[in-house]
């Protein structure tokens, strides 16, 4: 394997990290049956320590019938067959962990799969009914859902309620195959800190968690009123006693937390970035956000106001296992993200989108903060639309067929161009489209003109230079369309959102360009740059 790599800010690694998502599943098959494992991630772990990462964080890796993923959990203590045992994991934290590499989890606490233990329990008729959402029907035979929630699958016209032969109700803000735990019970709080620590021991640095804003409901279970306050399933102030009771755990173990908290406001969503819960969480704002400079700019500067007056560093994501890839998103005409409005046969420039998504990994990697990479962004993956045949995500079949789902981001890698599936392994659970090999690693490792070599050296530049990741970071006068900002040690970046050349400020050094200047010195549209003062 590659040589470790000294890790800078040991004591708050996180605060600048660059973090790389894995989806286990379509990143390399070790044992040739077409589902990625951790085989084979780690025959890639020299990969990745070349590329320059920091931490690896992995989507849902536990036994599950992937109902939705593998974000229906049956055991959080074991690893997916699919995937490999218990053993490899630990093999995998520990061989990652010697080459300067931290682990993550994903946890799903808001619900479980109704395979889980609890759930066929409760479905017996067993008391861990009072673990999960149980209710009886409205209407003269019980016959119509207890309330009137919507799902959490943009799109989804189904309900969040599914009736049992008993005539009882269960809630599921999910599929039916994900029903949703009752957190108000002390047995459900229980097992997840143990979860935690069960993880924790085997060397894990940190957990994401999912959906961290919907674990709390309200009693009642109210109907849902729009404008409503409190919300009877987002955001309640029950949340933070549970987030608190973790950061015990988390403590004792110098692990981290990131959350997935999706909140229009700002101080609502800064409360779960007090010193005592959450050390991040994930930046919706940033990751939607359209290729606009004044849009940009204000998603940034809301980013940092909102973490300022609780000391977290912010977070930057372009893309992750859930949205359209970066480099069809800008190449398209509306280039921010919606999840309502994914629509199958959408005209994408992807050479427009290429150069743009180029320019945007050098401005949010010059961010102050963390930065999260989606598994394939750096070799500049498109989206695909995929065959309707083949789609398997649940958003597809729940929207009736409209959502084209969120598949075409978690098609399996390429890595070996001349190789059956890009050296993918087996013939992929997901199928790979005809030009897919052009993509793969190996061409790109020696091509210096390549999404990778572009990626592996701000990384290297990163590390390199202690004025990058968390810390100071100060606008500079810019022509309209134009991003210029400075970090600290005179370190400068410039991107330019313009149709037309800009000029760059005075400046010593070009340390790094997204696409060459011009033959007069002259920053390029949708080209970004990395200078020293």
């Amino acid at each position: 394997m590659g040589q470790p790599r000294p890790a800078r800010n040991q004591s708050a690694w996180w605060r600048s990290a660059v973090i790389y998502q894995v989806y286990v599943r379509s990143f390399a098959d070790g044992d040739g049956d077409g589902t990625g494992d951790l085989a084979g991630v780690r025959a890639r772990l020299p990969y990745l320590a070349e590329l320059g990462v920091d931490a690896l964080w992995f989507n849902p890796w536990y036994l599950s019938p992937m109902a939705d993923g593998g974000y229906d959990v049956a055991d959080y203590r074991t690893i997916d067959p699919a995937f490999g045992t218990l053993a490899e994991a630990e093999k995998l934290i520990a061989e990652a962990r010697e080459l300067g590499i931290r682990t993550l989890v994903d946890i799903v606490p808001n619900h479980v799969s109704d395979q889980h233990p609890w759930f066929r329990a409760a479905l017996a008729g067993g008391p861990e009914r009072d673990l999960f959402h149980f209710r009886p029907g409205r209407g003269e035979h019980g016959e119509l859902p207890p309330n009137d929630w919507p799902s959490q699958f943009a799109g989804s016209t189904e309900p969040v309620w599914t009736r049992l032969p008993d005539g009882d109700w269960y809630l599921h803000l999910f599929t039916p195959e994900q029903p949703d735990l009752n957190w108000a019970h002390p047995a459900v709080r229980r097992e997840h800190e143990e979860i935690l620590r069960f993880w924790f021991e085997r060397g894990v640095a940190g957990v994401r968690i999912d959906s961290a804003a919907l674990l709390a409901k309200d009693p009642d279970l109210p109907d849902f009123v729009e404008g409503r306050d409190p919300n009877p399933y987002v955001d309640r102030d029950e949340l933070h006693d549970i987030y608190r009771s973790w950061r015990t755990v988390a403590d004792s173990y110098d692990a981290v937390f990131v959350g997935e908290v999706w909140l229009p406001d700002s101080e609502r969503f800064a409360r779960y970035l007090r010193p005592d819960e959450l050390h991040t969480a994930f930046n919706f704002s940033f990751l939607s956000c359209p290729w606009d400079a004044g849009r940009l700019r204000t998603s940034i500067d809301e980013t940092l106001a909102e973490h300022a007056p609780v000391g977290a560093p912010a977070t930057w994501v372009l893309c992750n296992h859930d949205v359209t890839r970066t480099v069809t998103r800008y190449g398209r005409t509306e280039t921010g993200f919606d999840f309502t409005a994914k629509a199958f046969g959408t005209p994408t420039d992807l050479a427009l989108g290429t150069r743009r998504a180029r320019a945007a990994a050098l401005l949010s990697l010059a961010l102050p903060g963390s930065v999260y990479l989606y598994q394939g962004e750096e070799l500049g993956l498109p989206e695909v639309e995929l065959p309707l045949d083949s789609i398997q995500d649940p958003m597809h079949s729940r929207s009736g067929g409209t959502d084209p789902g969120r598949d075409g981001c978690r098609v399996p890698l390429p890595w070996t161009a001349g190789e059956p599936y890009a050296g993918f392994g087996g013939e992929p659970w997901l199928p790979q489209p005809a030009g897919w090999p052009a993509y793969a690693a190996d061409r790109q490792v020696d091509d210096p003109r390549s999404m990778l070599s572009l990626y592996r050296a701000a990384l290297r530049v990163r590390r390199g230079e202690p004025g990058f990741g968390d810390g100071e970071f100060g606008w500079l006068p810019a022509p309209e369309g134009v991003l210029a900002f400075t970090r600290a040690d005179g370190l400068l970046c410039v991107v330019n959102l313009t149709d037309g050349p800009v000029g760059l400020p005075e400046h010593s050094r070009l340390l790094l360009h997204s696409d060459p200047l011009t033959a007069d010195g002259l920053l390029p549209p949708d080209t970004a740059v990395w200078l020293r003062a």
